[in-house]
């Protein structure tokens, strides 16, 4: 069991609709980090977020290919959301790929009615609750972060992981929400969002952070790209658990599908 953890945000523009350009991309951006635990990538990080599914990939695609490659040639978990086809149908989905080269998913559970998601794609009914050197992790996707009964912490998880494309105008419920759902939920919240413009004029400042239990940051950054690498500590996690033990009190219940 590690007590600290380090977590690499990409926070990266995303060619519009092209795999092979932004597999390329993101190549040469990991090329310059050196020791990390797990990558971080954008939602639907090969295509930008599109309805266009013709461009969805089974689990053997290139995607999927580079996700294992990247996994194993730097010895940690790469995680961030493709466009996937399973079975007749199309899922928002996050892949958490492990050097091994094996893998867990989730499915995107709240899709975002705004831009017709779900007449595209099927809803997840299951969260990914997953384990990487000793930490526990919920890994999520973007609409998501808005719905505080699916990320609440009945599980006994130390950090929560949203990988986004979240828009510039609605900047401000990101940041607020990021940070209750840290407070709330007393872990870790790690939050990953795109930078730029998409092909539909939708602009994305970033705004990509990490912050502790007790709500602060330990990184931000936006209106710009940035690869970063941040330590979080477990020492500091159960320091706050301890002196507010909230969690102790919290409401038991069960989702239902």
């Amino acid at each position: 069991m590690s007590e600290q953890i380090h977590i690499t945000l990409v926070q990266t523009e995303i060619h519009w609709e092209n795999t092979a350009a932004n597999l390329a991309m993101l190549e040469s951006k990991l090329s310059s980090i050196t020791v990390t635990d797990i990558i971080v990538l954008p939602e639907m990080f090969s295509t930008g977020f599109s309805m266009n599914t013709s461009l969805a990939e089974a689990m053997n695609g290139s995607a999927i290919q580079w996700m294992q490659k990247t996994s194993a040639e730097r010895n940690c978990v790469v995680t961030g959301s493709l466009m996937i086809e399973e079975k007749g149908k199309f899922y928002n989905r996050l892949i958490w790929m492990r050097p091994d080269g094996s893998f867990d998913y989730y499915d995107k559970r709240h899709l975002f009615s705004l831009s017709d998601e779900p007449e595209y794609y099927t809803a997840g009914s299951r969260l990914l609750l997953t384990e990487w050197k000793g930490w526990k992790f919920l890994p999520l996707i973007c609409f998501d972060l808005r719905f505080p009964v699916w990320s609440r912490n009945i599980h006994d998880y130390d950090a929560i992981i949203y990988v986004a494309n979240w828009p510039q105008k609605r900047r401000l419920a990101w940041n607020t929400l990021l940070q209750a759902r840290a407070i709330e939920n007393q872990s870790y919240v790690i939050g990953l969002n795109r930078i730029g413009n998409d092909d539909n004029s939708i602009y994305h400042s970033g705004d990509s952070s990490i912050i502790n239990a007790e709500g602060s940051y330990l990184y931000h950054k936006s209106e710009s790209e940035e690869i970063t690498t941040i330590t979080i500590d477990r020492n500091s996690l159960n320091e706050t658990r301890k002196k507010f033990p909230f969690l102790v009190e919290k409401d038991l219940f069960e989702i239902k599908p």
